[in-house]
């Protein structure tokens, strides 16, 4: 009885391994231009500020059939926000909001995915800003997969979140209706 039970974890250990080795590892193809991290916040109620960060990097795992062992982690050069506005984004470089000074790194590492519908999933994990490390659930939708006209195989995603700022150390008040941030991200990656 002792010999079949170890010969069962034996092989449902292989099966784990083996299911865990299908998941594929991707970089983000940010040099390409087919990844962004963006931004928008509503001004003073009346229309809404957009913006980026032009510096970031990235990976993930991904397996279609198991997309709840997917992983993914972002690291953000927070300077290189850019809302098309040089004085704006001087200022969003400052104290009052990112203090890229102090904390020159974004970072977001998940924990957790799970599955909400056909190609829908809910990525919970640590975001670090401003100093501060907060879980956020980003809502992602799974674009397709497949290869390229160069020989690799890419797999595309897009997630949305929102930021409370006051969660993030970030005090300047820019009134009612600017409290919170909306986060976009969209990514390709190549499978390495």
């Amino acid at each position: 009885m002792l010999k079949q039970t170890l010969a069962a974890l034996a092989l449902g250990s292989a099966l784990l391994s083996a299911g865990q080795a299908m998941a594929a590892d991707y970089a983000i193809d940010k040099e390409g231009q087919h990844a962004f991290v963006t931004f928008k916040i509503n001004h003073l109620g009346y229309s809404f500020i957009y913006g980026s960060f032009k510096d970031f990097d990235g990976a993930f795992s991904f397996d279609a059939k198991n997309p709840d062992a997917s992983k993914v982690k972002v690291s953000i050069n927070t300077a290189s926000v850019d809302t098309n506005h040089a004085e704006r984004d001087k200022h969003l470089r400052s104290g009052d909001f990112l203090n890229v000074g102090k904390y020159p790194t974004a970072t977001f590492a998940s924990t957790s995915v799970k599955s909400t519908g056909s190609g829908t999933a809910d990525i919970t994990g640590n975001l670090t800003l401003n100093g501060v490390t907060k879980p956020v659930v980003i809502a992602a939708k799974f674009n397709g997969e497949g290869k390229d006209p160069w020989g690799g195989y890419r797999a595309g995603f897009e997630g949305s979140t929102t930021l409370k700022l006051k969660d993030f150390q970030i005090q300047k008040d820019l009134g009612p209706t600017s409290q919170e941030v909306q986060m976009i991200i969209s990514f390709e990656g190549v499978r390495q």
